[in-house]
């Protein structure tokens, strides 16, 4: 973001202009999606008679999108033939099971409704595949998220840590990619920032925490979203 415009200051400083954009990541920070993408890996796994994997083994494979999730899910040396039929087990049964016991974490819903009132644009900017993003936008924040996109590589937009998806969300928004600001609790986020030239706040409450995200690097931290709140409006 421009600092001689709109410099963030968590100490009730200016507040944002109007006419700029907050893209979120969407599985750890606006959603906790854990148990949902937990059971669907284990379904898959046990339908093809391998191993379960815990949650918090899950919680480490996320942010890279379903297929880094399914090969690090899978045994080592697993066959392509198979990994493909998991994968695609696996995002149907997560398509129909992705909101078993997803929600919101708490204080997200007011946030993004406060910050639709103040006049800035919302987008979510996720690994997840698109239809699933979109799926689970449509149900959880209804009104709040003026774009929502998923991975496409298929299509040529490379997923994150690649900038592609950040620079199509913000031209969806109407905005320019300086004046974006970029929100996400891992350390694909902080990287997908960094190679979109933008700055990076990092939330705690998703999956990971504090010294993790320190030492990738992490300068702006947020532990709860009235935290964030008062960092984006300086209210």
């Amino acid at each position: 973001m421009n600092e001689k415009k709109n410099k963030i200051r968590a100490d009730g400083g200016e507040k944002m202009k109007k006419q700029q954009a907050i893209l979120f990541d969407l599985d750890g920070t606006l959603l906790n999606t854990l148990d949902d993408l937990t059971s669907s890996v284990n379904v898959t796994l046990q339908a093809h008679g391998f191993p379960l994997r815990r949650k918090e083994e899950i919680r480490k494979f996320l942010g890279n999108g379903s297929e880094f999730l399914m090969r690090s899910a899978l045994p080592e040396g697993t066959k392509e033939a198979v990994f493909a039929a998991c994968l695609a087990e696996y995002q149907a049964y997560y398509k129909a099971h992705m909101a078993d016991k997803t929600a919101p974490y708490e204080g997200i819903l007011p946030l993004l409704k406060r910050l639709k009132e103040s006049g800035l644009r919302l987008g979510v900017v996720s690994n997840k595949f698109d239809t699933a993003v979109k799926g689970l936008c449509e149900r959880y924040f209804p009104g709040c998220i003026d774009a929502a996109a998923g991975e496409r590589e298929a299509e040529g937009i490379r997923r994150k840590p690649a900038p592609d998806m950040v620079f199509t969300a913000a031209e969806r928004l109407g905005v320019k990619r300086e004046d974006c600001l970029y929100i996400g609790d891992s350390e694909v986020d902080l990287q997908t920032a960094k190679n979109a030239g933008m700055d990076c706040i990092s939330v705690c409450w998703g999956f990971r925490d504090a010294d993790f995200l320190k030492q990738a690097g992490a300068t702006q931290l947020v532990h709860t979203p009235q935290e964030l709140e008062k960092l984006l409006l300086g209210e």
